[in-house]
């Protein structure tokens, strides 16, 4: 975790809330913080079953990094919850290794989370997660989808699955196929778990253009 850790973060501050310094955004005329909390929902299944926990951590973090996107904003830091009914202390370990991951991959902060024990609310050996970004976009290039006009030319980005929507369908396909889940998830390469894709990336150059005078409305 500390090694997503960007010099805005104040280390040394023993709390329950992480600190990070924004000073840098006084280089932006009118800084507008962008945050968003989300779910991976129930690929945590798909994902316990194939052995696969890593990959719920790099989902959460790609999928609300990709939600604030849809502004303009560019991720500051990132926090998680993870809740189980009692800690398996690999899967746990596992799942922040992979949001850590994804937060390094994007430059961002996981600047903290929370992990609990809910032992009457959980079934024995499953979890759930939930993480929160924020983000900032200079206020004149938020997008909003005021900016869009006739000719203007839409681009669309491949996924490479399902990402994070849908699993209760997809979960139900696989039951339908008759088979052991997790022995048919890696016959088929695991791709219905394959982490969601980090599309804050892929749309880098676009915001980067967009900060040169070019217009991005989407």
């Amino acid at each position: 975790v500390e090694r997503t850790h960007t010099p805005a973060v104040l280390a040394g501050v023993v709390s329950f809330g992480g600190a990070i310094d924004i000073s840098a955004l006084k280089d932006l005329d009118r800084p507008v913080l962008v945050a968003s909390t989300d779910g991976v929902g129930t690929k945590v299944e798909l994902a316990a079953r194939a052995g696969r926990p890593e990959v719920s951590g790099q989902d959460i973090v790609n999928h609300c990094i990709d939600d604030i996107l849809v502004q303009g904003a560019r991720p500051l830091f990132f926090l998680d919850y993870f809740a189980s009914a009692r800690l398996d202390r690999a899967v746990f370990e596992a799942v922040v290794e992979g949001a850590a991951e994804a937060c390094r991959a994007e430059g961002i902060a996981l600047l903290g989370g929370e992990t609990a024990e809910h032992p009457d609310a959980f079934v024995p050996g499953e979890y759930d997660l939930a993480g929160f970004a924020v983000g900032v976009v200079e206020k004149s290039k938020a997008i909003d989808g005021t900016r869009i006009r006739d000719g203007d030319v839409l681009l669309g980005l491949a996924s490479n699955g399902p990402h994070s929507n849908g699993f209760s369908l997809v979960r139900r396909i696989l039951a339908l196929a008759g088979a052991d889940l997790a022995a048919r998830l890696r016959s088929a390469g695991i791709q219905a778990v394959a982490p969601h894709d980090d599309i804050t990336s892929a749309c880098r150059a676009a915001l980067d253009a967009a900060d040169a005078g070019d217009r991005i409305v989407v």
